[in-house]
């Protein structure tokens, strides 16, 4: 199929992108937000190709995946029609609801499109009225056992850690650097809180997979790639009990918790023995080799393109 979808999340396009399927994405001059065009820190094959707006009418789009809510006006004015009406469509919600429980309404909900939540969490706390709803759970190409833990540190991976703040438990890693435990943190602007900064993302898996551990300290978000990355690489990792991590991090192979204190003396623990480290570490990789493989992941994804185009009359042909 040629797929129809905005660089909105690279780690996650890059999974997809290793399906079957032309990705066309769209680019706007100033590569923007709404035009970014192809990963310049990840590694997307030739299938991945650049589209500028003016050149949509003419594409033969069979699907469009949405993923914020202004995208269905965009896809519509770029291409001449109507998501879920005139070409197949989903939306594919990557984030869990904020705000008061009774009035988490989805925006895709009266849409008449399937939409699909990458966490059992989110699909549960979503209210997507009638719209026929899937979960697309995580995958990830295997970055292979890469752990060397020579830095006895721990790691972080988060994006604009200062803005988003309580959300992703930026003030958590204030209060156990402060505590004394040495912690580097990777991500979009995390210079401004002494971070390591945006690196390439190869870059970033090599420098992760010296520290010695690595923490998930998100109070409210979905599941974290950055997170399965680090179990794949074979680190081990320590995150907070809050939406979906319970679920997929059996206690066997992390510890989950909300207790600071344990957080914090598992840390020391890990940093201290290198070997535990690695043998915990090699626990956490075989566990998101099995949940997370990108076998799986790319065979629901063609099954929830294929039921788009399916909820379409008038789709064209794949």
């Amino acid at each position: 199929m040629r797929v129809l979808l905005w660089h909105v999340h690279g780690a996650w396009t890059t999974s997809v992108a290793h399906g079957d399927h032309d990705l066309l994405v769209p680019v706007l001059p100033d590569r923007g937000p709404d035009g970014r065009g192809r990963a310049r820190t990840y590694a997307w094959p030739e299938r991945v190709r650049e589209v500028a707006p003016e050149e949509l009418a003419d594409e033969p789009v069979d699907v469009v995946v949405l993923q914020r809510p202004h995208e269905r006006e965009l896809a519509a004015a770029w291409l001449g029609r109507w998501p879920g009406e005139n070409v197949a469509a989903l939306y594919v919600e990557h984030d869990a609801p904020q705000g008061r429980i009774a009035e988490l309404h989805h925006p895709a909900s009266g849409w008449g499109i399937p939409i699909a939540h990458v966490t059992h969490f989110n699909r549960l706390m979503w209210d997507c009225g009638d719209a026929p709803t899937h979960v697309l759970e995580h995958g990830i190409p295997d970055p292979g056992e890469r752990f060397t833990g020579e830095l006895p540190r721990a790691g972080v991976v988060v994006n604009e850690a200062r803005r988003r703040g309580r959300v992703t438990g930026t003030d958590l890693l204030l209060r156990l650097r402060g505590d004394g435990l040495p912690i580097d943190l990777f991500g979009i602007d995390s210079e401004v809180l002494d971070g390591q900064g945006d690196l390439p993302h190869d870059e970033l898996l090599t420098a992760l997979a010296q520290r010695r551990a690595y923490l998930h300290l998100n109070r409210w978000t979905s599941l974290g790639l950055s997170l399965i990355e680090a179990m794949m690489l074979g680190l081990p990792v320590i995150a907070l009990a809050t939406t979906e991590a319970p679920a997929v991090l059996p206690p066997d192979v992390a510890l989950v918790t909300n207790d600071l204190d344990r957080i914090a003396a598992r840390c020391r623990a890990l940093l201290d023995d290198p070997e535990a480290a690695r043998e915990a570490g090699r626990r956490c990789r075989a566990h998101a080799l099995e949940r997370f493989g990108l076998e799986r992941f790319l065979a629901d994804w063609d099954r929830l393109l294929d039921d788009a185009v399916a909820r379409c009359p008038a789709a064209r042909p794949g």
